[in-house]
């Protein structure tokens, strides 16, 4: 059989099975958008043709990365909130009162570039104004789940006192939630399916019930899921027992928004109770090792969501929380802050962090029939990565294979060399070919400087940790 890509010659993950589906001497054809075949190089050379052949000798062939929570319109303030408290009232909230649209979508790109140069080809993307940077995704070739990120928080929330609650503008709720249906109805599935839309509840604290619900019955319509911070922090929690008199998790399930639509974010001040208490209700779990790790140093409850029968994955949040969009980062954090956690060394393995960051994010994301894994029928997203790298040395397969481990706590992501999304090889070499990388760097940079200036005079009244660390030349 004719098809247009053969990838031969090289170790290959396809991530089927219940552990990595290691092939030695794999080889995967990809015909349009599509793999063809999966299987060792002398099956595939010997059924089928290509227009091109990519030698993997030396290589390891692999699904694309997903990064199941992300926020990329914040990449823009990366680096300005970290080693402090109050991170978002004092740290974000007054950078980002002063950010513009335009600019967020600048910042969005970089972020995306940083995902792919990282082997990230799927990105679950959950954040404001995403009508504007869903074309980001159209330009660079990524695949996208995308939500428009609903609340009816008034711009200057930053302004109020820590603890105090919350005001609720209906408007602004009303506003965004209308962003978010038309951004369904404009781009779901559109791009020949590469772009995808859901609907996004930024938590249980940001809205009034009655937002939450409408958005309920909305998904239910669509048929969609729900993308939302669930338990993320004390803040919420605060927020939640003033206003309603009961816990997150308790209020959600009381009202039947635990279920398999809702893909609950972080579950950072869940109870075990709780805990499995989401995991039962058939609803996913969204890890996100490093950002939870740097914000608030703590480790979600994920094992526990786990065991208890849930379905979760990970992802890296935003860059002001995390520094680094990069599942690498994110599988090796996991492993680590978990065995640390547990004071145990087998809990949390490198097969369960690669799982989580492919095939287990894809179920939980809804795109288990589509990406995720190599196997006939699935889109061809793929990456390559180089095994003659020093972070890979030695590749042994005998009588111990070593590839995954030194994938998870080694790599660092810049290994990767090729990366095919639905078909297409959007990087090579390196390099990416689909937009120009430095002018869009530039352009977010400049439009950076511009925010900072801005907002000078909000930042020195928030008198956050890390301006008093500047304030003292610790930084």
């Amino acid at each position: 059989m004719k098809v247009d890509i053969i990838i031969h010659g090289g170790h290959m993950l396809t991530m089927e099975g219940k552990g990595v589906g290691y092939i030695e001497d794999g080889a995967v054809a990809i015909r349009h958008n599509r793999i063809e075949a999966v299987g060792t190089s002398k099956e595939i050379m010997e059924n089928h043709t290509a227009e091109r052949y990519i030698d993997a000798a030396g290589k390891l062939i692999m699904p694309g990365l997903i990064d199941a929570h992300i926020h990329t319109g914040l990449s823009i303030f990366r680096g300005v909130a970290q080693d402090m408290s109050d991170w978002m009232q004092k740290g974000l909230w007054p950078f980002q009162k002063h950010l513009r649209p335009e600019e967020a979508v600048k910042g969005s790109m970089v972020n995306i570039i940083e995902g792919i140069r990282a082997g990230t080809t799927t990105f679950c993307d959950y954040d404001g104004r995403m009508d504007l940077i869903v074309d980001n995704y159209k330009q660079i070739g990524a695949r996208a789940r995308v939500a428009e990120m609903v609340n009816e928080i008034p711009a200057n929330l930053g302004d109020l006192p820590v603890g105090e609650l919350y005001p609720f503008n209906p408007s602004i709720g009303e506003e965004k939630l209308n962003r978010n249906l038309t951004l369904y109805d404009n781009h779901h599935n559109v791009e020949d399916g590469r772009i995808s839309v859901i609907l996004g509840p930024h938590g249980p604290d940001m809205m009034s019930l009655e937002l939450l619900g409408e958005i309920k019955d909305h998904a239910e319509r669509l048929d969609t899921q729900m993308h939302m911070h669930v338990a993320q922090g004390d803040r919420e929690i605060d927020q939640m027992v003033k206003r309603y008199g009961k816990r997150s998790i308790e209020f959600l399930d009381e009202h039947g928004f635990l279920d398999e639509r809702l893909i609950a974010v972080h579950l950072t001040e869940a109870t075990q109770a709780e805990t499995e208490r989401v995991a039962r209700s058939g609803a996913g779990m969204v890890y996100c090792a490093g950002s939870i790790g740097i914000i608030d140093g703590l480790v979600p409850p994920v094992q526990q969501f786990l065991d208890a029968g849930g379905s979760a994955c990970l992802g890296s949040d935003q860059a002001p929380g995390n520094n680094s969009n990069n599942m690498f980062n994110e599988m090796k954090f996991a492993a680590i802050l978990n065995k640390v956690k547990y004071e145990d060394s087998r809990v949390f393995n490198a097969t369960q962090s690669l799982r989580m960051a492919t095939i287990e994010a894809a179920k939980v994301m809804g795109l288990g029939d589509e990406t995720g894994s190599l196997k006939p029928g699935k889109k061809a997203d793929i990456i390559l990565i180089d095994l003659t790298a020093p972070t890979f040395f030695p590749v042994l397969t005998k009588p111990i294979r070593n590839i995954v481990p030194n994938l998870v706590y080694s790599a660092r992501g810049d290994e990767v060399e090729t990366v095919i999304i639905d078909g297409k090889v959007v990087m090579e070499d390196r390099k990416i070919l689909t937009i120009d990388e430095q002018l869009k760097i530039s352009e977010a940079q400049s439009a950076a400087e511009d925010i900072a200036a801005r907002a000078e005079p909000d930042i020195l009244k928030a008198d956050s940790d890390i301006l008093k660390m500047v304030r003292e030349d610790l930084l």
